[in-house]
């Protein structure tokens, strides 16, 4: 029976072991009797959607990609949405494109280009010729995160691509690609360094062979990200990217930027807005930034005025600064931060639009329909949002998928599946309702099903193996709160807060914290005692009373590299605990010896403990 699976269940390509924690033995199942095994969804519901587009002059047929959820379409204007990338061996999908000339073509590029430490890399570019049918990989492979496409609204042969690059290490496949022949073959016509990804490209609607693209200077450690440097800036092509020109000065920051995006309307393509991250005036490297978010030109790009210094028309960088201009009015902009502003007089004043104006939050794309602005589609972290009123209100989908940081199972009959969802607590939901579905079967299992258990979205949901009603949750918080641990009890649906550390584990510097818990740190109920609860910063934390209180059983298991612990962002601070260095990132207590501990550091440090936490080896 489903039920009496073991609490823990190891999936490994092309085989699935199955080995229970009271012992050894294991029992492996050839691939090809996994082959008569279906997937079937069974919660929870809701999340990042990383890009979007529709098709122009047709207001049923939508397309959206999700951060880690596949390629998603609707023909009935957003009421339905059905899954049309599932054979892909990429399901980030980061950017799109519909050709205006032939909406059959649609162009798909993988990984997300919004970054954070937990974010997808994908696997290049796909085209389909049949509206989302059947899809071809085109290659740039390597690109690792494409930002955007743009189809040439004539020949649809013509395509360009902006790749960031997976931005983990220096690279060559970074820059802008273009395709003359519909993808067969592509050109790198815009290298700046292997630093340097494109965080944008545009064409201009009104000339084709005017480009403008925004370079971003990039990279992503494990234990930080640096965000700024002499390679990002804005560079212009006025022969269909044959050769760029990088813009400077003529009222253009003038001090190493980072981040760059560029938005412009048809309505008058001389007026051009440019996102630009500089730092807001604060120290970095030792040398001084400036100060400014909005910039604009209204001479197609020979001349920059800074507009504005509002950091909410970027917010937190690497993760939003984008802008987007309506096609019949050049004045009015929508930038999608953290909220959804909107500008209706060129970027020197705006509003957060809130209520029904305002669909979820941490807005990542939108696209607006050029031959009827009134109609739109967003992405964002809560879903699919599609208006017809210029944005007003909105009719909201979420789909099913949801991006999940762990999954466990408990040991009731039928089992309940537990997780933690991005932006979302933790959730538990049956693995079987017991419903009975038409025509016999297992039935669905409604959203209702799935409630919350505490924690929060980035860490752990692990049930006591034996009370199903107990369940442990983690998380790390952000500013104030970090090193969440929260006890929560099934049968009254209350759960109280067990802190390790009741002052704040969050912030920054690293360095001067008590205790460093990553976003995602682990949490163990020890496999031998289910009154013993194990969690991990860099050091290993131990309770034994429900969590009244905890003792420190190791000293700092990691290289506690000073140099490591600064903060993270490079030109924009990104304070929220996702990226600190000298962590346990990983911890395990021995199924067949109680007291023997394993812990591993996202620095690289790996210790034994064979006496409960006494000693430890490296």
């Amino acid at each position: 029976m489903l039920g009496s699976l073991p609490q823990r269940l190891i999936v490994m390509l092309g085989s699935v072991t199955i080995a229970t924690t009271a012992g050894l033995s294991a029992q492996t199942l050839p691939s090809e009797e996994l082959s008569a095994l279906e997937f079937r969804h069974i919660g929870v519901v809701g999340n990042r959607i990383a890009s979007v587009a529709g098709v122009v002059g047709d207001p049923l047929v939508y397309y959206a990609g999700a951060a880690s959820g596949g390629l998603w379409k609707t023909e009935d204007g957003g009421i339905n949405w059905r899954a049309v990338f599932d054979d892909q061996d990429s399901h980030s999908v980061g950017a799109l494109a519909v050709s205006t000339s032939d909406p059959e073509i649609v162009w798909a590029g993988t990984g997300e280009p919004h970054i954070r430490s937990n974010v997808t890399v994908g696997d290049g570019v796909y085209k389909s010729t049949d509206g989302g049918e059947r899809w071809e990989h085109m290659g740039l492979d390597a690109t690792g995160r494409v930002s955007r496409i743009v189809i040439h609204p004539r020949n649809p042969d013509i395509v360009y691509v902006a790749a960031l690059g997976h931005a983990h290490a220096p690279q060559q496949e970074r820059g802008i690609y273009r395709t003359l022949d519909g993808g067969d073959t592509w050109e790198h016509v815009l290298f700046v360094d292997e630093d340097t990804g494109a965080s944008s490209v545009i064409m201009d609607p009104n000339n084709p062979r005017v480009l403008f693209a925004g370079m971003w200077t990039v990279l992503v450690n494990t234990w930080g990200r640096e965000s700024g440097g002499p390679g990002s800036g804005i560079f212009m092509s006025r022969d269909g990217g044959d050769t760029w020109t990088k813009l400077r000065g003529r009222g253009l920051p003038l001090l190493p930027v980072g981040k760059v995006d560029i938005c412009m309307s048809q309505a008058d393509s001389r007026r051009i807005y440019a996102l630009i991250e500089t730092g807001d005036g604060v120290p970095w490297h030792g040398q001084e930034t400036e100060d400014g978010e909005l910039w604009r030109s209204d001479n197609g790009g020979y001349d920059w005025d800074l507009v504005n210094h509002s950091r909410d028309l970027g917010g937190r960088t690497a993760y939003y600064n984008n802008c987007r201009v309506f096609p019949d009015d050049e004045n009015e902009v929508f930038f999608l931060t953290a909220a959804l502003s909107r500008s209706y007089d060129g970027g020197l004043t705006y509003i957060q639009h809130q209520g029904l104006e305002r669909p979820g939050g941490d807005y990542h794309d939108l696209w607006i329909d050029p031959e009827n602005p009134d109609r739109l589609i967003i992405g964002n972290d809560q879903g699919i949002h599609v208006s017809v009123n210029r944005g007003k209100t909105y009719l909201t989908t979420e789909p099913p998928i949801s991006q999940m940081y762990h999954v466990t199972v408990d040991n009731a009959v039928p089992y309940n599946v537990l997780g933690n969802r991005q932006d979302g607590p933790s959730y538990r939901g049956p693995s079987n309702t017991l419903y009975a579905a038409r025509g016999g079967g297992p039935g669905p299992i409604p959203r209702g099903d799935w409630h919350q258990v505490g924690g929060g979205e980035s860490g752990f949901a692990t049930p006591d193996p034996t009370d199903s009603n107990i369940v442990w949750s983690s998380a790390s918080g952000s500013g104030a709160r970090g090193g969440i641990v929260v006890r929560h009890d099934e049968r009254n649906r209350q759960f109280r807060s067990v802190e390790v550390w009741p002052e704040s584990t969050g912030g920054w510097p690293a360095e001067e914290l008590r205790y460093r818990f990553q976003w995602t740190f682990p949490l163990l109920v020890s496999p031998h005692d289910n009154n013993t609860i194990l969690v991990t910063s860099q050091h290993v934390h131990r309770t034994r009373n429900g969590g009244q209180s905890w003792d420190v059983i190791s000293p700092d298991l990691t290289t506690n590299d000073k140099s490591r612990q600064g903060i993270s962002g490079g030109l924009t601070p990104d304070n929220i605990g996702v990226e600190y260095c000298c962590v346990i990132y990983a911890f395990d207590e021995s199924p067949a010896q109680q007291g023997v501990f394993y812990a591993g550091s996202n620095d690289g440090k790996v210790h034994v403990s064979r006496d409960d936490g006494g000693t430890w080896t490296d």
